[in-house]
């Protein structure tokens, strides 16, 4: 949902080079003089991991879902076409909430990978940048919100690509405090006077910087950085979106259905100490 900056085919690992300099601008001279500046090349390495779906399943424990959907006694409105499809949109499902809560939550193990909330708690950040959370609530919601902001480095607040990545209780309360009847905001009927009608799940801002949902966080954690300093490497996003249906029943007699999907995926961060992390 442009929340990261995505790179495909990454096969294993893909280096993202970062480049550093003293002050370009000097005295005016007749000659060349390169010595007078100082070029820092370093580097962070983004390395994907391989992950997979390998799922069977007995069709009678679906079947009598399936086809109550497929009789209209059912209240979705999307009925699957067939039995195949139906599977994969509950497959597809799960992988992909998966795949969310270790974009930014996640802790190298088995079937994850270490998140941008884990990657940034472990790589020193600057003490300022580097808050401790509190549990949100409406009423000092817009507080600590305004915490990650104000610690936002110098040279980074301002970029077109700044983005405040939020958990989604504390933008519950961030909505429930622009409703106007929490302490942190005054005793009135909130955006325009619309009390607590006034969001229609559109967008947000805070201090006019866009604000990012993350649904993968945990409680009460944020992330203030740039979108271009956010990296989601995979092989290929066909990958991610594909899955098969096998129905082994013709092989071996069972009633058995089997789905398979193979991935690659994995998350960097490119200038640790241009965010500010607040966990």
């Amino acid at each position: 949902n442009g929340g990261v900056t995505v790179l495909p085919n990454v096969k294993h690992k893909e280096v993202l080079q970062n480049v550093a300099t003293t002050s370009l601008l000097v005295n005016a001279a007749c000659d060349f003089d390169a010595l007078t500046q100082t070029v820092t090349l370093t580097e962070k390495i983004l390395e994907v991991k391989d992950l997979m779906v390998n799922l069977q399943v007995c069709k009678s424990q679906f079947h009598n879902t399936w086809q109550s959907m497929e009789m209209g006694a059912s209240s979705f409105s999307d009925i699957p076409a067939s039995f195949e499809d139906y599977l994969l949109g509950y497959v597809a499902a799960k992988v992909a909430a998966a795949n969310e809560t270790n974009i930014w939550a996640g802790v190298a193990g088995a079937g994850s990978f270490n998140g941008f909330v884990t990657i940034l708690g472990a790589a020193g950040l600057p003490a300022a940048q580097d808050i401790a959370k509190v549990a949100s609530t409406a009423a000092n919601v817009i507080d600590q919100m305004g915490s990650v902001i104000s610690a936002v480095p110098t040279t980074v607040y301002g970029a077109e690509d700044l983005k405040l990545y939020i958990s989604s209780n504390i933008a519950r309360n961030y909505v429930r405090a622009l409703g106007g009847f929490s302490v942190a905001a005054t005793a009135n009927a909130g955006t325009d006077n619309k009390g607590t009608q006034w969001y229609t799940n559109g967008s947000l801002s805070f201090d006019g910087i866009p604000v990012f949902v993350c649904n993968g966080m945990a409680d009460d954690t944020m992330i203030a950085a740039q979108t271009s300093n956010l990296y989601f490497g995979t092989s290929l996003l066909s990958d991610l979106q594909e899955a098969r249906v096998i129905d082994v029943s013709q092989y071996d007699g069972s009633d058995n259905v089997r789905v398979i999907m193979r991935m690659s995926a994995g998350v960097q961060v490119g200038v640790d100490d241009d965010c500010v992390l607040y966990s």
